[in-house]
């Protein structure tokens, strides 16, 4: 009797490991985040590196390459001046008559002295107003917006959760457009995520023990969500977003030089 008991029991057991296998019902919830970066406006300073290199290239382009219409026509002004003077009879008159590469340098020249670069400070840095692209102009800027966990509100990258039929890259679109709306114009660069990150809820929701998320990279291309957001450099994105989180969005940015 104690045996067919525990036999039953077994049995019993066996049958509920069985049903939570085949069961369809995930233990996770899956979500998608998006990380729309909008690149450098203006170029970055070079670091030591680069200088080496950039100066490397130009030696070896100048050393490789042909004279160009610019000097080969100051040489040819040269020759004519020392003809002249020496008065030649084959002297091209038409050559001497025409402005000389000297004198369209020296013009050149006075026109650069004149010209002055629009300042890369914007006013968007003067008053530090994060809810701008136009700051910031050579650094790279990830967009974050404000997501309520459990009784927490943290600023993370704007994601949500998967639906049955969807594709992930087809969820990750559709949180982008219900966060931030149809006027921000962005390009999703792969149908494949480019990071993973997963953590547990305090207790279980619905039967799910967690969170796993798939992060999809989208460049910025134009306009303005329609809900309140920050665009961060990586520095303020560290400040910002849960250590853990941020260590896995650090992994698949571009890490600046500077």
């Amino acid at each position: 009797m104690i045996l067919k008991s525990l036999l039953t029991a077994e049995i019993k057991f066996c049958q509920s490991l069985l049903v939570r296998g085949l069961s369809n019902k995930p233990s996770w919830d899956i979500v998608t985040g998006v990380c729309v970066e909008r690149v450098p406006v203006v170029t970055p300073p070079l670091n030591d590196i680069q200088k080496k290199y950039k100066n490397m290239i130009y030696a070896i382009e100048v050393e490789n390459s042909l004279k160009s219409d610019h000097e080969v026509r100051h040489e040819n002004d040269k020759i004519q001046a020392e003809l002249l003077k020496k008065e030649s009879g084959d002297v091209d008159m038409d050559a001497v008559s025409k402005i000389t590469a000297q004198d369209f340098e020296d013009a050149s020249t006075e026109e650069l002295t004149k010209f002055k670069f629009a300042d890369i400070q914007t006013e968007a840095d003067k008053k530090n107003d994060k809810s701008s692209t136009e700051r910031c102009l050579q650094r790279h800027l990830v967009m974050v917006t404000e997501h309520k966990l459990g009784q927490d509100k943290l600023k993370l990258l704007p994601q949500g959760l998967w639906k049955e039929g969807e594709t992930l890259r087809q969820t990750a679109e559709r949180v982008l457009l219900e966060h931030c709306g149809p006027e921000l114009k962005v390009q999703f660069l792969s149908n494949a995520p480019c990071g993973f990150y997963k953590y547990k809820y305090p207790s279980d929701i619905n039967g799910k023990v967690g969170a796993k998320v798939f992060f999809y990279y989208a460049n910025f291309k134009s306009g303005k969500p329609k809900t309140k957001a920050d665009w961060l450099t990586r520095t303020e994105l560290t400040d910002i977003l849960p250590a853990r989180y941020n260590k896995s969005v650090s992994e698949f940015l571009i890490e600046e030089s500077y």
